[in-house]
């Protein structure tokens, strides 16, 4: 598992690129979906998730539907227009970054761009 200060910066833009992918989501399918594909390396707690999920919503970069399951209301988050360029930057911004992280980490080594 990786510290969270090493996804702090990052947790807008996997949120952003999951629902750029696969279009609605709500919390706990975002954690899901995160411990999934990162083999259980990122483990997202509420205390960071619902408080991304509500910047970006305030940010008006998602919206959401509410939706009753059962007794209980789940919030379906999607990108609006504005999160749907800010998920583009956004990811440029991280390969970019990832690519001078690792000149700066082993100036030795061939590095090559993320693609």
């Amino acid at each position: 598992m990786y510290s969270k200060e090493l996804l702090k910066g990052t947790l807008q833009v996997m949120i952003l690129q999951l629902l750029a992918e696969q279009g609605s989501m709500y919390g706990y399918e975002i954690y899901q979906k995160v411990k999934e594909l990162s083999d259980e390396k990122i483990i997202l707690k509420d205390g960071s998730l619902y408080p991304a999920l509500a910047k970006l919503h305030k940010d008006k970069l998602v919206q959401f539907k509410e939706v009753a399951v059962g007794k209980r209301k789940r919030k379906y988050y999607e990108l609006t227009k504005q999160g749907q360029e800010q998920q583009v930057l956004g990811i440029e911004e991280l390969k970019e970054f990832m690519a001078t992280l690792s000149k700066v980490l082993f100036p030795n080594q061939n590095n090559y761009a993320l693609n």
